[in-house]
């Protein structure tokens, strides 16, 4: 791999070649620090029999570097400006493919067309605000992959390893803990990009379980409950359900769900583990069928 100072004249000549401009639009901002690229390869745990899918390619710095170790990479680029000139940047890397596109929409769509329905893994420099979209777009999937590994804000990736009874503990920490385990592969600060961006990043391995830590009675009720929990979450756990509308008959039905939970009335949601929940869950929605 390329030095610092190589990988940093490397980017600014191609973007002064290509005649590149930034666009916040997309969130671009080009990774120009080898020691962060050494840790997200490492941290995504790729191999020679691997397919990666690739969001947000750039320039190509980090395609490179996955190309040199997995089988097969597909890159999925925005911005159709930059297609050619990735054409031309990964050219001596026949194990990678461009496909022009927004990702969200592929994955409406499916992604088996894509991975041709093999197991795959995701490494991404994610745009911060379309985040958790595109996660969770993964790990709801149909054909979900078998880990991703994700450059994104930092307060997003605490968000996502939060503990409850912390201020950054969420809906968003349970929704990605219901699906997966999280790893912290590398914080990464502001001045390994280029344009320097305004907030510091980290790297997240996502790797996604083959069963879920819970099993719930009924699994959108139980998102809905989460949800509504953390909607309001200076209110109780009570008034919280209460107002989010739905489906909850009475305070007393609420009331007695936490008493035979061994839980008080004044309780909040920011201190139930997502066991608690899916337990919460399936008792609050018992009720509502009987």
């Amino acid at each position: 791999m390329q030095d610092d100072t190589t990988l940093y004249r490397e980017t600014i000549d191609n973007i002064n070649k290509y005649g590149i401009s930034v666009k916040k639009k997309y969130g671009q901002n080009f990774l120009k620090d080898t020691r962060v690229l050494d840790k997200i390869i490492a941290g995504a745990q790729i191999d020679s029999d691997d397919t990666v899918l690739e969001v947000g390619p750039g320039l190509g710095n980090l395609t490179k570097e996955l190309a040199k170790i997995a089988g097969r990479v597909v890159a999925v680029e925005i911005d159709i400006n930059l297609i050619e000139p990735l054409k031309e940047i990964l050219r001596d890397y026949p194990n990678v493919s461009i496909l022009q596109g927004d990702i969200l929409d592929l994955l409406e769509k499916g992604l088996e067309p894509i991975v041709a329905d093999k197991p795959y893994k995701v490494v991404a420099n994610l745009p911060y605000y379309i985040t958790t979209p595109i996660i969770m777009g993964f790990l709801e999937s149909s054909n979900p992959p078998q880990s991703l590994t994700v450059m994104l804000q930092k307060e997003v990736a605490q968000r996502m390893k939060a503990a409850p009874c912390t201020k950054d503990y969420s809906a968003l920490t349970l929704a990605v803990e219901y699906y997966a385990d999280t790893y912290l592969v590398a914080n990464v600060p502001r001045n390994c990009f280029i344009p320097r961006p305004n907030v510091d990043s980290a790297v997240l391995r996502l790797t996604r379980l083959k069963e879920s830590p819970v099993r719930p009675i009924n699994e959108e009720f139980l998102f809905k409950v989460i949800k509504a929990s953390f909607a309001q979450r200076r209110k109780t756990l009570i008034n919280a359900l209460l107002n989010a509308k739905i489906g909850l008959e009475s305070k007393e039905t609420v009331s007695e769900a936490l008493k035979a939970m061994g839980l008080a009335d004044n309780i909040r949601g920011e201190t139930l583990s997502l066991t608690q929940f899916s337990e919460l869950s399936d008792i609050l929605f018992k009720s509502t069928i009987n």
